[in-house]
């Protein structure tokens, strides 16, 4: 019987893949079968070497994507360097945090930047590619504020609000052409994005209490919803946002 989940002679390009989620993610794609081109403005060296130690081929490629000057280049590069480019996990992403009384245009423009503009494009300049072969899996990072407000963070909450909109949105428009447009909402992952709220002793202690599972996510609980996406076995799932969140959203 043929495995559904089962990536092998598939490319996989995923941004800010150096480290936490994007890190896993990758190296989750990377056991399942995938080839990596791992995308970053810091290179990825140790999530290569872990996936070609895993016998995948692995690359990476520099770019940084606060601008989109470098999204027909990833494009391009992954095509290059492994011969196709079949999966895209849109994962970078950066936050800035202050009252909303006090929030500054340039973190305003910041965020959306990185986290909205450039996912967009880079959508834009993948598909381009997956329509020319006849397919392909798109998978966007959103958040639980795609569905919440949170506090303090304004321009991270609109951004990731607009990757659920236009995970959607690409969705209805790519999926009479064989592209599958998805995307994880990662609940309180433990990161480098994430660490001020982990300090946050009061903080801390009222996510936790709201967790059902008791714990904050690691990386590694993300890759088997990233593989699912980005297999066969969700060749009808479109336009959906799939928490991974230990039941953040349930309570």
């Amino acid at each position: 019987m043929t495995n559904p989940f089962d990536l092998t002679g598939k490319v996989a390009v995923i941004t800010g893949a150096n480290t936490g989620i994007g890190q896993g993610i990758a190296l989750a794609l990377a056991a399942a079968g995938a080839d990596i081109a791992a995308v970053g403005r810091t290179p990825a060296e140790e999530t290569v070497e872990k996936a070609r130690a895993l016998g995948r081929r692995a690359e990476i490629i520099s770019a940084d994507l606060s601008t989109i000057e470098p999204v027909g280049r990833v494009v391009d590069e992954a095509v290059e360097k492994l011969g196709g480019l079949d999966i895209l996990v849109n994962n970078a992403g950066i936050i800035r945090r202050n009252d909303s009384l006090d929030f500054t245009e340039e973190d305003w423009d910041a965020v959306i930047d990185t986290n909205l503009k450039s996912v967009f494009f880079l959508c834009q300049a993948a598909g381009r590619h997956m329509v020319a072969q006849g397919g392909g899996k798109i998978i966007n990072i959103a958040s639980m504020l795609s569905f919440q407000g949170g506090i303090r963070v304004p321009s991270y909450t609109a951004s990731k609000s607009g990757v659920a909109g236009l995970t959607k949105l690409l969705a209805c428009e790519w999926a009479a052409k064989g592209i599958n447009v998805n995307a994880i909402a990662p609940g309180y992952i433990s990161t480098n994005n994430t660490s001020a709220l982990q300090s946050d002793e009061t903080r801390n202690r009222q996510i936790m209490e709201r967790i059902p599972a008791g714990r904050w996510g690691s990386p590694d609980d993300l890759g088997g919803a990233a593989v699912f996406l980005a297999s066969s076995a969700a060749d009808y799932v479109q336009g959906h946002v799939l928490a991974v969140d230990g039941g953040w959203l349930a309570r």
